[in-house]
C-alpha cells in the first residue's frame, strides 16, 4: 500500500487507500490492475499515465485533467468525476468496447464530444449537462443514469439501452437511434423535438 505517487513509475497490483492529492501533476506513470479507494484527486493533473484493469471506488477526482492519458478496462464506481473533458485523454481509434465504465458515479458538466466509446456502461449515474455530441455511445447502457439537459447530436446511440435512464431530451432526426430501447413515460420526450401535436383519447 502507497502513500504518495510518483511521475514515470510503473505500479502493478497496488492498492491506493485515503490519497490526499488535490491540485497534485503525474505524469508518465503505468498502473495495471491497481485499486484505488477513498482517494481524493480534485483538479489533478494525470500527463500521459496509462490505467489498465484499475478499479476506482469512492475517490474524488472532480475537475481533474487528463492529457494524453489512456484508460483500457477501468471502472470508476461511486465516485465523483465533474467538468472532466474526457476529449484530451488518449484514445484507441478502433475498439469493441469502452475502455471505461462508470457505477453510481458523478459524471456532470463533463466533455465525451466526438468520442467513440461502444458498450459505454452509466450505470445509475449522475450525468447532468454532460457533452455526447458526435459520439459512439452504439450498445451504451444508460440504466438508471439522470441525462438532464445533456446533449446528443449526431450521436450514435444504435441498440443503446435508455429504458431506466430519465429526464433524457434526444431528437429522433439528429441522431441515430436504430433498435435503441426506451420505455413509457419517459420514451415520450422523442415526441417533443417533432413538429406534431399531442392529442389525449
Amino acid at each position: 500500500m502507497h502513500s504518495q505517487l510518483a511521475s514515470h513509475v510503473d505500479y502493478a497490483d497496488e492498492t491506493f487507500t485515503g490519497l490526499h492529492l488535490a491540485h497534485a501533476s503525474l505524469a508518465g506513470s503505468t498502473f495495471a490492475d491497481c485499486t484505488f479507494s477513498g482517494c481524493h484527486f480534485m483538479e489533478a493533473v494525470w500527463s500521459d499515465c496509462r490505467f489498465v484493469g484499475c478499479t476506482f471506488h469512492a475517490c474524488d477526482l472532480s475537475l481533474a485533467q487528463l492529457p494524453g492519458t489512456g484508460f483500457s478496462a477501468t471502472r470508476f464506481e461511486d465516485c465523483r468525476l465533474p467538468g472532466i473533458d474526457w476529449t484530451r485523454a488518449a484514445w484507441p481509434r478502433a475498439m469493441s468496447g469502452s475502455p471505461v465504465g462508470f457505477w453510481r458515479s458523478v459524471v456532470s458538466h463533463s466533455t465525451f464530444i466526438g468520442l467513440s466509446l461502444p458498450r459505454l456502461q452509466l450505470k445509475d449515474c449522475t450525468a447532468i449537462d454532460v457533452d455526447f455530441r458526435e459520439a459512439d455511445l452504439s450498445r451504451a447502457d444508460f440504466g438508471g443514469t439522470d441525462l438532464g439537459e445533456t446533449l446528443f447530436g449526431d450521436t450514435n446511440l444504435t441498440q443503446a439501452d435508455l429504458s431506466r435512464a430519465r429526464n433524457y431530451q434526444i431528437d429522433p432526426g439528429r441522431n441515430t437511434l436504430k433498435r435503441a430501447r426506451f420505455s413509457l413515460p419517459e420514451a415520450l420526450s422523442l415526441l417533443y423535438s417533432l413538429d406534431i401535436v399531442l392529442l389525449d383519447s
